[in-house]
């Protein structure tokens, strides 16, 4: 009988023995700052905004011979079935992928209908590293790009 109301209890805690909880955008609080893109000009890198509402906000900048050469708006949205990235690249359509996997300091998104790529992954490497990848199938193969980022203060991005 102890046992049952043990039980009872944490399904109405919503935590049932032997369920995970759902993850939820202040899990990600980690990726929150501004990013400067290793060995590029000034000017290189990517910015997120902190966990509210539901969702983080993030921004991205490729700049070549001091001219902006592409740019790409970002989102981590709630969803009913989890967190969801949203990227818009310069000059290509809006793509979502759902969140496949989440640890203390990696996420990995994946939507294998895109052409390329197939996964966005971010991973903390320390309070000042971070790795962005991002991988997939090509006609040519599996392929991946790494971006290796650094902290920066906002006011220098």
């Amino acid at each position: 009988m102890k046992s049952l109301k043990l039980l009872l209890a944490l399904m109405l805690a919503g935590t049932a023995a032997g369920e995970a909880s759902m993850p939820v955008i202040d899990d990600l609080a980690w990726l929150t700052g501004c990013w400067a893109s290793d060995g590029a000009e000034p000017g290189n890198g990517e910015q997120w905004m902190a966990p509210a509402g539901g969702s983080m906000l993030g921004m991205a900048r490729v700049v070549r011979d001091g001219r902006m050469v592409a740019y790409e708006y970002t989102r981590i949205v709630t969803a009913d079935d989890g967190l969801v990235f949203i990227a818009s690249p310069s000059g290509q359509e809006t793509a979502e992928f759902a969140l496949k996997q989440l640890g203390e300091n990696e996420v990995v998104f994946e939507n294998l209908d895109h052409d390329f790529p197939q996964r966005v992954i971010y991973r903390l490497l320390d309070s000042s590293h971070l790795q962005g990848r991002i991988e997939g199938m090509t006609p040519d193969g599996e392929i991946h790009v790494e971006f290796p980022l650094t902290r920066i203060a906002c006011d220098k991005s």
